[in-house]
């Protein structure tokens, strides 16, 4: 429980845009995904596979995890991007539209193939009805695969879903999602929010993310960094309340009823309380 490593904040970034890559290492975001898919025009991709990959190389982004999202599998770009993503060697690989646990163990496959270090994991991005239907079966597909990312956009077209407030067309798959993400020890980061110029929207659905049980969110835009990270931190309040579990556990743990503020404490109580201290301490030496 003391391991919790913090993604409250994920944030996407074309990996042919050098001026933002520069950006990037001044921003508090916990992760970076450098981009070689949706946001890099065909004829910028290898030129774009180059950057991210010296980017990776140079390790200038200090603390922050460095993922590089490459084009999907069956793409003309996918054999290339994999091979020289893996060579690179960042702290994951982020594949889009991944639908089964014959894919996961297919790209473990070229990544061992493709002599990717043992430090570089792989991110599976969960973006299609089938995929939701599958998510248990891709999250224990592999132990290299550690993390779950949610692709909102790409699931709501393909449930001919609208976007709107609360986003109740998608809350079966992300709820979906969650529980294999749970049941697998898998760590799942939201989707994104579109309109970047909606901070009230934007606040409000990390806010729901949060309670839903996602460890983060994915971004667009670094002005959507600083409130990802207010969200999916534990506030003032929590962390008071799990100093406190902790401590009424020690002091009863001789009696048979454990009780803080006029709580039954039992053994999930005092679980959650380490974990939400252990992220606590994770992200305020992060930032000190």
């Amino acid at each position: 429980m003391t391991d919790v490593r913090p993604r409250r904040s994920v944030l996407y970034l074309p990996a042919s845009n050098a001026r933002a890559l520069r950006k990037a290492t001044t921003l508090p975001c916990d992760s970076l995904i450098l981009d070689l898919e949706d946001a890099v025009a065909p004829d910028a991709k290898p030129a774009a596979r180059e950057a991210a990959c010296a980017a990776a190389r140079a390790d200038a982004y200090g603390a922050r995890e460095l993922t590089i999202r490459v084009n999907g599998t069956g793409t003309e770009w996918h054999a290339d991007d994999l091979a020289a993503v893996c060579a690179a060697g960042p702290d994951a690989i982020v594949v889009p539209k991944v639908d089964s646990a014959l894919a996961v163990q297919a790209l473990v496959e070229a990544m061992v193939a493709n002599g990717a270090p043992e430090h570089t994991q792989l991110w599976a991005m969960l973006e299609t009805p089938g995929a939701m239907l599958h998510a248990e079966e891709i999250a224990a597909a592999s132990e290299r695969l550690t993390v779950l990312v949610m692709g909102t956009n790409d699931l709501a077209k393909e449930l001919h879903a609208e976007h709107v407030g609360g986003r109740q067309p998608l809350l079966t798959g992300l709820g979906l999602a969650l529980l294999a993400a749970r049941a697998t020890g898998k760590a799942i980061l939201d989707g994104v929010y579109n309109d970047v110029q909606d901070l009230d929207g934007f606040l409000a659905e990390c806010r729901q993310g949060r309670e839903l049980g996602f460890d983060g969110k994915t971004l667009i835009h670094p002005g959507q960094v600083d409130g990802a990270n207010e969200a999916f931190a534990p506030d003032e309040r929590a962390v008071e309340d799990a100093r406190g579990i902790l401590a009424a556990w020690q002091a009863g743990r001789d009696r048979g009823v454990v009780t803080y503020r006029g709580r039954m404490i039992e053994h999930l109580h005092v679980d959650s309380a380490r974990r939400t201290l252990a992220l606590h301490e994770a992200v305020t030496g992060r930032s000190s």
